[in-house]
């Protein structure tokens, strides 16, 4: 069955092409099994929610914007009864009604691991012809808003330029009392009621109110303004769309933005926990994580009945925290050909969460052909990376690349451009970085505080916990390049590592003794085939590699908007080196998990194509794509 909706429908209507339904809701609220959705041209203000769940990937519901048709999905609204107040504020006054259950200027963002606890802030927003405002925590604030032009990056303690120096002039304020909510805003000599001017009003633009609504397509929409909560690992962690705790969406060819918080969710429900560390305080939040993935588990997390969700073709910017995120509930996921930028470079708040793909329990989950740049950390695997493959991906001009934390493994980072400043935080074990070009500096940590869950393999059966030791990592044909003033970049920080797992075994059991002496002893690393230039360390046992500490690659990431070019020179004896095809049968298997590098079926898992899905030969080079040579290279990335 094939219902339409349009602007120029009525819900009464029969939902043909003649007589189309009026609102998405109203075609959501009949489609069954096999059915798809098709909605014409015009701006949708509505919180779509699916009623019913496709049964299988061949019974799916699609909902689609028609070909060649422009369809937006906001969750905010116009509005146009401004009065002036003095000078360039103005103020908006609407019924608590207006609102419904769901007040965004009432509503806090609260959470675990939100550390902005000086001052609160909310999940309203004002818009002025699509530019957001920043909130101001009083009255008299808006009149003389404070225009930042550097801010504090928590995480590395650096000092950051603000992303749109222009935009922090433009500054709201609410007051809310039991009748209504007033709203006021620094136009800056803007007459809103002539210009185009929204507030958030919608927690979310598509997202089930119930869970398990299986099987559910989302292609070609515009989606924007919704106030979106923080989504920490240990609450619910609704987005601006999503599925729910569901299994199989295909979320595709959307353009989604300014969402408060998270875009795109495929993460956890409430009733495995919800914000109980910062609502209960007698807990680390870490110790109600740990708790989160057993009430998942006995409450049915598994590839049967979660996950699978392919996201992608979509392009997500302007988001406070995230633009994917989910824990638990992203397992099995496919993510890939997706623009991801502008992610928490407003600064309104701070936590612990904030990454342009932030996901925990990344069980079997295949992140690759993805550009991510201009973020305040680009992908943050946080617990469980267990058969994740990051492949193929463009990171750029990110304050961090990856960040893999108090993961066991095995996880393989390869075929990726890295080239941010600061490229990799390691505090993991069990990696294989294979051909990668890593132009920053990696910063590698031990975790032995927070013993974390691994897995039996390609499932979410818990086999077992660890610390993370630090090292049972590989490193084989990547080119590292160093930058005047910057520290670790290479893979000196290994020095001191044993070089095999029989090495370490000896060394373990030359004293008597259990638990200290694996804690004394440095696991093994794996690393061999890396060129390093530019300042560049290399571990002090790699037998074949390539240093020239004082050349100078001289690279740079072009971005030319829709295209992005990588320009880059290379010495004479880079064509001496020649890069291994690794695969489950060259790579160790991991220590702690002992579990092998498999494809998620299960199968040989072979890295035989590069960047840009050439097949590779034997003598094919080190690093990420096969066209790179002696010389001079002007290579188009994307």
């Amino acid at each position: 069955m094939e219902y339409h909706v349009a602007k120029t429908g009525s819900d009464q209507g029969k939902g043909t092409i003649k007589d189309p339904f009026l609102t998405i809701n109203k075609a959501a609220s009949v489609a069954m099994a096999g059915d798809t959705i098709i909605v014409h041209e015009g701006v949708y203000r509505e919180w779509v929610k699916p009623k019913y769940k496709g049964l299988s990937d061949k019974r799916r519901i699609t909902y689609k914007a028609a070909e060649g048709e422009k369809v937006v999905i906001k969750g905010s609204e116009r509005i146009q009864s401004w009065q002036r107040v003095e000078g360039n504020v103005w103020k908006c006054q609407l019924p608590n009604s207006f609102f419904g259950e769901f007040n965004p200027y009432k509503e806090e963002i609260f959470g675990d691991w939100l550390l902005t606890v000086d001052e609160k802030k909310h999940l309203g927003d004002v818009y002025l012809n699509g530019m957001s405002f920043y909130e101001v925590t009083s009255y008299e604030a808006l009149f003389n808003p404070q225009v930042r032009t550097e801010v504090l990056d928590h995480w590395t303690q650096k000092i950051v330029p603000v992303h749109n120096v222009e935009q922090t002039k433009y500054v709201w304020y609410a007051e809310v009392d039991p009748e209504k909510t007033t709203i006021y805003a620094n136009f800056q000599g803007a007459d809103p009621n002539e210009e185009f001017v929204e507030i958030n009003v919608r927690r979310s633009c598509f997202y089930p109110v119930e869970t398990g609504i299986d099987y559910i397509t989302v292609k070609g929409f515009e989606m924007a303004h919704a106030a979106t909560p923080w989504a920490p690992p240990t609450a619910d962690q609704p987005g601006l769309i999503g599925p729910n705790w569901s299994k199989g969406w295909i979320i595709e060819d959307n353009i989604i933005h300014d969402a408060k918080c998270s875009a795109i969710s495929i993460g956890k429900e409430a009733t495995t926990g919800n914000n109980y560390r910062s609502i209960r305080k007698d807990k680390p939040g870490y110790q109600y994580q740990l708790e989160a993935v057993f009430n998942a588990e006995r409450n049915g997390w598994s590839k049967e009945k979660i996950g699978s969700h392919i996201i992608r073709n979509n392009t997500i910017y302007d988001c406070g925290q995230n633009a994917i995120v989910g824990h638990l509930g992203c397992v099995f996921s496919e993510i890939y050909n997706n623009h991801i930028y502008n992610i928490a470079l407003k600064r309104e708040f701070y936590g612990h969460e904030i990454a342009g793909i932030k996901l925990h329990a990344a069980i079997d989950v295949q992140i690759h052909h993805n550009r991510i740049h201009d973020c305040s950390l680009g992908l943050w695997l946080d617990w469980e990376a267990q058969g994740t493959r990051v492949s193929k991906n463009l990171f750029y001009n990110n304050n961090r690349d990856i960040f893999v934390e108090v993961s066991h493994g095995p996880y393989v980072v390869d075929h990726n451009i890295l080239a941010s400043e600061y490229a990799i935080d390691n505090m993991s074990q069990g990696g294989a970085y294979i051909n990668n070009l890593i132009a920053g500096k990696m910063n590698q940590r031990k975790v032995l505080n927070r013993s974390t869950q691994y897995h039996l393999p390609h499932s979410t059966k818990v086999a077992g916990f660890a610390f993370v030791y630090g090292g049972d990592d590989r490193f084989y044909n990547n080119i590292f390049i160093g930058k005047d003033g910057l520290e670790n970049v290479g893979t000196s920080h290994y020095n001191n590592y044993t070089t095999s797992l029989e090495e370490y075994i000896e060394k373990v059991n030359e004293v008597p003794g259990d638990l200290g002496e694996f804690e004394r002893v440095e696991q093994p690393v794996y690393i061999n085939k890396n060129a390093y230039f530019n300042g560049a360390e290399p571990f002090e046992k790699e037998k074949d590699k390539l240093v020239k500490k004082d050349f100078d690659p001289k690279l740079a990431i072009i971005d030319k908007g829709n295209e992005v070019y990588l320009s880059m020179q290379l010495p004479d004896e880079f064509g001496g080196i020649v890069g291994d095809i690794h695969s489950t049968k060259t790579l160790e298997r991991v220590r702690i998990v002992d579990a092998e590098f498999e494809s998620p079926d299960g199968k040989e898992l072979v890295l035989d194509t590069d960047y840009l899905d050439t097949k590779k030969s034997e003598n094919s080079p080190i690093g990420p794509i096969t066209l790179l040579k002696k010389g001079d290279n002007y290579i188009k990335v994307w």
